[in-house]
C-alpha cells in the first residue's frame, strides 16, 4: 500500500487522527513535509464531514425507530446543549469548536470538534469552515513540531 494512502487512513481513525498520522508519515514512511500535511489533513476531513452532514439525520432516524434510541439521542442533545450553554456563551459556540479542534492534545480534535458541533446544533455552513480551519492549525502544529523532534532525534 502506498505511504501516502496509509497516512490518509491512519488520519482518519478517531482515536490518532492526524496527530498520529503526520509523525508516522514523516518518520516512517519519509514522506516530505507537505505531501505528509496534505494527506493527513485530508484523511482528517472525511469523517468530519460525514460527522457533521449526518450525525443528526442519523440520529433522527434511529430515534424515529427505538425508544431507547429516542430517550438517549434526546437526552445527549439536550443535555449537552444546557451543559454546554453556559460554557460556550462565555466565548461562543463558534470559538469552542475552533479551539476543540485545532488544540493537538490526544483525545480531542476533528472528530470531538465535529461531533460538538453537530450535537450543539450548528449549522453546516458555519461548523465546517471551523472543522476545517482548525484542522488545517492543527495540522501545522503537529507537522512542525514533528518535523522538529524528527531533526533533533534522528
Amino acid at each position: 500500500m502506498l505511504p501516502e494512502l496509509k497516512t490518509f487512513l491512519i488520519a482518519m481513525s478517531p482515536l490518532v487522527e492526524l496527530r498520529g498520522a503526520i509523525p508516522v508519515a514523516l518518520g516512517a514512511y519519509k514522506l516530505p513535509f507537505w505531501s505528509a500535511y496534505l494527506f493527513s489533513v485530508l484523511g482528517n476531513l472525511v469523517p468530519l464531514v460525514a460527522i457533521l452532514l449526518l450525525l443528526d439525520p442519523a440520529a433522527r432516524f434511529f430515534s424515529d425507530r427505538s425508544l431507547l434510541f429516542k430517550e438517549f439521542f434526546s437526552w445527549l442533545f439536550q443535555h449537552s446543549r444546557t451543559a454546554g450553554q453556559t460554557k460556550t456563551e462565555k466565548w461562543g459556540k463558534s470559538l469552542a469548536v475552533l479551539i476543540l479542534v485545532a488544540t493537538p492534545i490526544p483525545f480531542i480534535g476533528g472528530w470531538t470538534g465535529a461531533i460538538l458541533a453537530a450535537v450543539l446544533g450548528m449549522p453546516i455552513k458555519k461548523a465546517l469552515p471551523l472543522v476545517v480551519l482548525g484542522t488545517l492549525i492543527s495540522g501545522a502544529v503537529v507537522g512542525l513540531l514533528s518535523s522538529e523532534m524528527l531533526k533533533l532525534f534522528c
